[in-house]
């Protein structure tokens, strides 16, 4: 029997991952992860006056411990607050201050879940560890892979493309095969103590709280302008560039006669924003990006053709990769895709298999870099 070490957050998916493995004999003990604590966060940042633990940890640990009584598991308590700032948080500030768009829940799975915790996993004496993610790891002739999971709405591969492809021959993810309403139909059948428990969104260390104002504890605001694009006039103030990302529509403060406006670009050293209405959004598309940081979860030549998605829930994009120099890596889409933003994360796909990803570095429209482009045509 195999001794498994599943990541318990206190909600539904992790509760029913860890019940699907004692069903399948597996020796189940179950491990709260805590990655946030504002006192020692904030001390480290030298600021103890900042107010920002929304994510209710003691809680969700209440809630897990809950859900380990009820299966009849030990629940333990593990804590990566320093890694997390070290690896995750101080790289998603950075990232902010470029003016870019990262997802530290990619980070997260990186260095947290499968890295740390495999650490402490085995040194505990575990031969596995699991999650409640919506993926699968098959093991074929290649080696192991990570494939998409079943439920086209939950898949969360997106979020596991820069894991080490080493842990995949030591990773479950049972939920991989379900539908996100199997998941639940589950654990209400069970009784399952979380089992009506609302899902979790975004970011934990931010919460259900408003995205500028936790930002702004860190990233000071620095007023600006907002440009129109097509007519090159000042249409609004910005509250620092650093809190919108490309495409975005939502708490712009602008408004006027030619409807919804969207952003385009920024400028973070001349700290201007800009926008165009929603009629004009030929100015959102690319047609190739570079790419860092390229992680390989399975074995191919490039070019290759495959499928990409530039953030979670978009539709495989057909894109060429291709070698572009030892550190970059170029992704071609002649049909123009809409959106690719500096930051995050593409991720690349044959069929169901996760190729791998990277981040997103720099985006072009023919032969001009997409920010250059924007700021050209209004300051050229």
């Amino acid at each position: 029997m195999k001794k498994v070490l599943v990541g318990l957050s206190g909600g539904v998916d992790s509760a029913v991952c860890a019940y699907l493995l004692i069903k399948q004999g597996y020796d189940v003990t179950g491990a709260f992860m805590r990655n946030w604590d504002s006192a020692v966060n904030n001390d480290i940042l030298g600021n103890p006056t900042i107010q920002d633990d929304v994510c209710p940890q003691e809680k969700d640990y209440q809630d897990a411990l809950a859900v380990a009584n009820s299966l009849g598991i030990e629940l333990l308590r593990v804590d990566f607050v320093k890694e997390y700032w070290d690896d995750v948080f101080t790289n998603f500030i950075l990232e902010h201050q470029k003016g870019r768009t990262p997802n530290p829940d990619i980070l997260c799975n990186k260095y947290i879940k499968f890295d740390a915790f495999f650490d402490f996993a085995r040194s505990k004496g575990f031969e596995m560890v699991a999650t409640g993610h919506y993926a699968r790891v098959v093991n074929s002739k290649e080696g192991y892979l990570m494939l998409k999971g079943l439920d086209s709405n939950k898949d969360q591969s997106y979020f596991l493309a820069q894991i080490n492809r080493d842990v995949l021959k030591n990773t479950l993810f049972p939920l991989g095969e379900l539908n996100k309403s199997e998941v639940r139909k589950i654990a209400l059948e069970l009784n399952i103590p979380v089992a009506d428990k609302k899902d979790s969104t975004g970011i934990c260390f931010i919460g259900e709280r408003n995205f500028k104002e936790f930002l702004h504890n860190y990233l000071p605001s620095k007023q600006g302008d907002i440009i129109d694009v097509s007519t090159k006039e000042v249409v609004g103030k910005h509250l620092g560039v650093m809190y919108y990302t490309i495409g975005q529509r939502k708490g712009l403060g602008i408004g006027g006669d030619r409807g919804r406006w969207f952003v385009v670009g920024k400028n973070v050293e001349d700290n201007e924003l800009y926008v165009a209405s929603q009629n004009e959004d030929i100015w959102l598309y690319s047609d190739s990006c570079l790419i860092s940081g390229f992680n390989k979860l399975a074995d191919f030549k490039m070019p290759k053709k495959c499928n990409a998605k530039f953030r979670y829930r978009q539709n495989d994009n057909p894109v060429t990769i291709e070698k572009y120099n030892d550190e970059l890596v170029l992704v071609r889409y002649p049909q123009k895709i809409k959106a690719v933003t500096c930051g995050q994360q593409a991720v690349f796909y044959d069929g169901d298999i996760c190729l791998g990803g990277g981040v997103i570095e720099k985006t072009f429209i023919g032969e001009i870099e997409h920010s250059k482009h924007v700021y050209e045509h209004i300051h050229g």
